[in-house]
């Protein structure tokens, strides 16, 4: 039950809270990341994950943050991104993590379009009195890639050899 509870509802819900602050700042708090790996952490031993999963796990994070700090490094995505994406990759695996970087690199692909078209028009004047919708809009902004992180996990979530190990239990 706490299984199902955790990947059900925690992940989840870290998930969303991720996409609405970086929508919202474009910044992703690092309680986000560390609350996901704590929660990780609690699954492992809820889930009774053998050594041979929890490694592919693990290697799946290692693998997230390495291609992540690569992407940061680089300057095409900002850090609180790629710790989302290294601790979402740690949650989904190495079996999934192909599957998951492919739907977000296509949601961010297509978000990254949708804003630069909008910013392209004029803000409707009762969005004005909204500051986060300001700095969205704004043709200097980044774009936040921590929707489409989040959203790609919640896509596939169901499909997941996690998702299968949670209902398992």
């Amino acid at each position: 039950m706490l299984a199902e509870i955790f990947v059900l509802v925690v992940f989840p819900v870290f998930l969303a809270i991720a996409a609405g602050w970086d929508i919202a700042s474009f910044t992703i708090p690092n309680a986000i990341p560390v609350g996901l790996v704590i929660a990780f952490a609690i699954f492992v031993f809820a889930a009774h994950l053998t050594l041979g999963a929890a490694s592919s796990h693990l290697l799946g994070g290692a693998i997230g943050l390495a291609i992540g700090f690569t992407l940061f490094a680089f300057g095409l995505v900002g850090g609180g991104d790629a710790k989302l994406f290294a601790t979402t990759a740690l949650w989904l695996g190495l079996t999934d993590f192909l599957p998951y970087a492919l739907v977000a690199t296509v949601l961010g692909g297509a978000l990254t379009i949708l804003l630069i078209a909008a910013r392209k028009l004029p803000l409707p004047g009762f969005l004005l009195r909204e500051g986060w919708i300001v700095r969205l809009h704004d043709a200097k902004a980044g774009i936040p890639y921590g929707v489409a992180l989040a959203a790609g996990a919640l896509i596939i979530l169901p499909q997941t050899e996690l998702f299968r190990l949670a209902m398992a239990r």
